[in-house]
């Protein structure tokens, strides 16, 4: 009823509700419009089948990479495990095992085994994920859009691609493939 008052109103001085919200900002208009959602918005399967809060790393640098076991650049895991350990208080390195550019093991227990036997991974590793495309998981997706993360635009072209986050949550950069993990270049990124 309200509404329909209003709308009289509106119709006697010659205005429609769509001039009025023609010349409000935006801003004002959406309420729905917010800041990027953060990493910490998602929760993902662990390699064990458990489910994990991203937001339990609040307060830390995270390298997001998708690995892979039967790859050229596989040989990053023993790096990444380097990383992880010379510099745990600044950064965690989330390791993303994927099959989308068909060079990972078929089940997750055959990955964490592989992980743990050549490469004595202990940084954490989740469950094998789609990582670019319509079939990316959700956080995949989220990583690779900057209209959704504010900051990368860009989807893993293969295996061994980081993105890293800030302290609050936020993508700040991504980082192909031929990019090593103690890179000068990674760990400036990392230590700043």
């Amino acid at each position: 009823m309200k509404s329909l008052f209003l709308l009289g109103i509106l119709a006697a001085c010659g205005l429609s509700s769509a001039s009025i919200s023609n010349s409000l900002p935006s801003a004002a208009m959406s309420e729905t419009a917010a800041a990027p959602a953060t990493v910490y918005d998602f929760t993902v399967k662990t390699i064990d089948g458990k489910d994990m809060k991203l937001s339990q790393f609040k307060g830390k640098k995270l390298l997001i990479v998708n690995t892979a076991s039967k790859c050229g650049y596989t040989p990053q895991y023993k790096e990444l495990e380097e990383l992880s350990k010379k510099y745990a208080g600044k950064v965690t390195v989330l390791g993303f095992p994927s099959d989308s550019f068909k060079q990972e093991l078929s089940s997750d227990e055959e990955v964490a085994s592989f992980c743990e036997k050549n490469y004595g991974v202990t940084f954490p590793l989740f469950s094998t994920v789609a990582v670019k495309g319509d079939e990316a998981a959700p956080l995949y997706k989220f990583l690779a859009d900057k209209t959704k993360n504010g900051a990368v635009g860009e989807a893993p072209n293969w295996n061994f691609c980081k993105y890293l986050v800030d302290e609050q949550g936020h993508v700040v950069a991504f980082y192909p493939s031929k990019v090593k993990p103690l890179s000068d270049e990674l760990v400036a990124a990392i230590l700043k």
